[in-house]
């Protein structure tokens, strides 16, 4: 993955890894902030129709460097927020064979 540059004013970066960087055909987007954690599933369901059961139901998600949960939904206790300037990665599994 080549250097990602610093996302505009009022964004986040996205990394996608391996078959997420496929299905979207990109290595990386910015996309706008403040976003609640709950919602980033959904946000990329609506930009890549199917994404959400092909690809992030099985992956692992870290926000600047930090791995996190993904809350279901406004109703977990999480308010964890993407902020402005953060580095999401969506890194699904790695086959090994």
């Amino acid at each position: 993955m080549a250097s990602v540059p610093k996302p505009p004013d009022g964004h986040f970066n996205v990394l996608y890894f391996a078959s997420a960087s496929s299905f979207t055909a990109k290595e990386s987007e910015s996309l706008p902030a403040p976003l609640p954690l709950w919602k980033l599933f959904d946000t990329l369901e609506e930009k890549y129709n199917g994404i959400k059961d092909k690809i992030l139901s099985s992956c692992l998600v870290t926000v600047n460097l930090n791995y996190v949960d993904i809350p279901e939904s406004e109703n977990d206790t999480s308010q964890a927020l993407i902020k402005e300037g953060d580095e999401v990665a969506i890194i699904p599994p790695v086959s090994s064979g």
